[in-house]
């Protein structure tokens, strides 16, 4: 008997998670034998970076620069009592579950701190650019990517011996600077933290110019 098996590879129903991201960063890097890279990353990919030289250590690496970073350890704990409540992201994923449209929406807003400094920054026609990406997007990846929100960074962190550049905005409703890049920055040494004041969590759309210059001189 044969058996046939469709696979979406487009939109994988497994392996949203950081552990299978890191483990994908080194294999990509492994294969074309790269040493001396600086990575770069916004948003999720921070913690992909930060994980990455957890498990994989920092052989390859040159640098590392992280803008709106998720880390260290964003829920709330014994040991972390300066995280957020578990209930704020399980009621995320109680309305994307409800209505993944409006859900998304509601998201880019926040992402763009509509109300705020940064939000007069974007017209109604970026985020609605911005949504068409994200409904696009596979529903399933949509609501694990919460989950993987929640994992502990913090023995990641430490390993992180690289020069490292932080930059986050002190308006950034989806990931607050008290909550991630002030504690974040405490914990590398020798890290160049960069704080926009106004800024959003889109600061790579809404401080591009600043961005570049930045990064231009760090990894010059």
């Amino acid at each position: 008997m044969i058996a046939a098996v469709s696979v979406d590879r487009a939109n994988p129903q497994v392996g949203y998670n950081y552990d299978t991201f890191a483990a994908d960063l080194d294999a990509l890097l492994c294969a074309l034998d790269l040493t001396g890279v600086s990575l770069v990353g916004h948003s999720m990919g921070t913690g992909e970076i930060t994980r990455y030289i957890g498990k994989f250590g920092t052989k390859r690496l040159r640098k590392a620069v992280l803008i709106g970073t998720l880390g260290p350890y964003l829920v709330k704990a014994p040991d972390n009592p300066e995280g957020i409540d578990a209930s704020v992201f399980s009621g995320i994923q109680a309305g994307i579950k409800a209505d993944r449209p409006a859900a998304m929406m509601a998201f880019l807003k926040n992402f763009y701190s509509v109300g705020g400094a940064d939000g007069k920054l974007v017209s109604d026609l970026v985020i609605q650019a911005n949504w068409t990406v994200a409904i696009g997007a596979s529903p399933r990846g949509t609501l694990a990517c919460v989950d993987a929100w929640l994992e502990d960074f913090r023995k990641d962190i430490s390993r992180n011996e690289l020069p490292t550049m932080m930059i986050h905005g002190d308006d950034d409703l989806i990931l607050p600077a008290d909550f991630t890049s002030r504690r974040q920055a405490k914990m590398i040494k020798g890290v160049k933290f960069i704080e926009i004041k106004g800024g959003s969590h889109g600061l790579p759309w809404t401080h591009a110019e600043e961005i570049n210059a930045a990064l231009l001189e760090f990894l010059a």
